[in-house]
Order: C-alpha cells, then sequence, then structure tokens
C-alpha cells in the first residue's frame, strides 16, 4: 500500500485560516510579553530612582509614568472630584481627585488623594473628607491617568464636586481652567491626621508568564492545524488508492 496525498480544497482553507490566526495572535501576545518585560524594568528603575521633585517645568507622561513624584504647594478643595464604582476590598467607594498648587508657579498637578467608602445607608452620595490647610509636600507615584472602568449612561458635565466614572487630565484641565501638568499623582503615604482615605493603589499588571503562555497556546493551535491537515491528507490519499 502506497501513501498518497489528497488535496483537498476546502479543508485546506480551513488550515490557512487556522494557522494565520494561531500565528498573528502567538505574535501580539509574544509583543505583549515583550512589553510587559519593559515595564517590569521600569517599574524597577522608577522604585530605585530618587523622587523627583515638581515644579513649574512641564513633565513629559511618558518620561515619569512610575516615577517617583514629590511636590509641594497647598491643596484646591474647590474642585474636588469623585471617581465613581472604584470598589475596594468588596466595599463600594469613590476616588477623591483634587488639583494641587505648585508652590511658586501657577501650574497644578492633579492628585488621586485616595479612596473615601461610599456612605451604607445612602443618604449622602459622597462622603465627608478633610483637607490639609496651607502649604504642605506629598509624595506619589506618576501616572498618565486614572483607571478606566465600564461607563454607564451620559457622563455628566465637570464641574467642582461632580461624581464621574472617568475623566482625563485634559478634560479637567479645560473645564477648571487650570494648568495641569499632563499626568495623575496617585498619592502616597500614610492617611493625615483626620483624614479618612485610604492609598491603596492597584499596581499595573506585568503578568509576563501569562501572555507566553498564551502565545504558546495559540503557536500550537496553528502547527496543530497544519499537522492534522497533512495527516488526513495522507490517509484519505490512501484509502482513496486501496
Amino acid at each position: 500500500m502506497r501513501l498518497r496525498f489528497r488535496f483537498r480544497t476546502i479543508p485546506f482553507l480551513a488550515t490557512l485560516v487556522l494557522v494565520a490566526v494561531g500565528i498573528l495572535l502567538g505574535n501580539w501576545q509574544t509583543r505583549r510579553a515583550a512589553e510587559k518585560t519593559g515595564l517590569q524594568a521600569r517599574l524597577s528603575q522608577s522604585s530605585a530612582a530618587a523622587p523627583l521633585v515638581l515644579g513649574e517645568a512641564v513633565q513629559d507622561p511618558a518620561a515619569i509614568e512610575f516615577r517617583r513624584v514629590m511636590v509641594t504647594g497647598s491643596f484646591v478643595p474647590t474642585w474636588a472630584l469623585f471617581l465613581d464604582n472604584r470598589p475596594l476590598d468588596g466595599r463600594s467607594g469613590f476616588v477623591l481627585l483634587m488639583p494641587f498648587k505648585i508652590a511658586g508657579s501657577d501650574r497644578h498637578v492633579l492628585v488621586a488623594r485616595g479612596w473615601l467608602a461610599r456612605d451604607p445607608g445612602g443618604a449622602v452620595r459622597v462622603p465627608a473628607f478633610a483637607t490639609p490647610a496651607g502649604t504642605v509636600t506629598i509624595e506619589g507615584i506618576a501616572v498618565r491617568r486614572a483607571a478606566r472602568v465600564m461607563q454607564l449612561g451620559t457622563p455628566p458635565l465637570l464641574r467642582p464636586g461632580a461624581v464621574v466614572q472617568n475623566l482625563e487630565v485634559d478634560d479637567v484641565a479645560r473645564a477648571s481652567g487650570l494648568a495641569l501638568q499632563p499626568f495623575l499623582l496617585e498619592q502616597t503615604g500614610p492617611a493625615a491626621p483626620g483624614e479618612t482615605l485610604v492609598r491603596k493603589w492597584p499596581p499595573p499588571g506585568v503578568d509576563v508568564d501569562r501572555h507566553k503562555g498564551y502565545a504558546f497556546q495559540w503557536y500550537a493551535l496553528a502547527a496543530m492545524a497544519l499537522l492534522f491537515f497533512v495527516i488526513t491528507g495522507f490517509r484519505n490519499g490512501s484509502r482513496h488508492g486501496s
């Protein structure tokens, strides 16, 4: 019995599609793994570097992302904003955002001051909070924007005290008229006396092994599809010739 390969057009086209999809998605996961590897290196460098002292000069958000930042100035409590749908440890609540005027300049930086629990009674939607008065020095981590959540309904207009689900720093600058640094500062360190804020920011996802595992699965799918086409082609050819 001679083995002969029987070419079949429809299975061949289906195999091409599976192989192409497997390779494309495998390459995408490989790139994601490389990006996360680079992010790990940046996080290590940023944590080891001395804090950047923020001043009047506008910073490049890409250059200082995840960098520790120190800034002296005063909060602008008249422009407090609240990010809604931000659960923490199984409790619903808000993230409090507030502009911070940099000492000796007209430049501000938008600060995520921390997390506030929602009033369980629902009588007051936005919980009370305290704001340090006068000139203070704070530290934080620079991020490009606040983490986004699914937008439910039409976003409200930005105004002092607004409760929103998502926002960009540029939107706050336009609405408030304040000159803001083009990044968000997630404040770190313990809360000041009288503050009820919780500063527990989620770390950026850097699961490199997960992306490598997904890439292997997609490449394996492409290889198995090609192997299945070849094996079944020889089997059908041998049966056809017998």
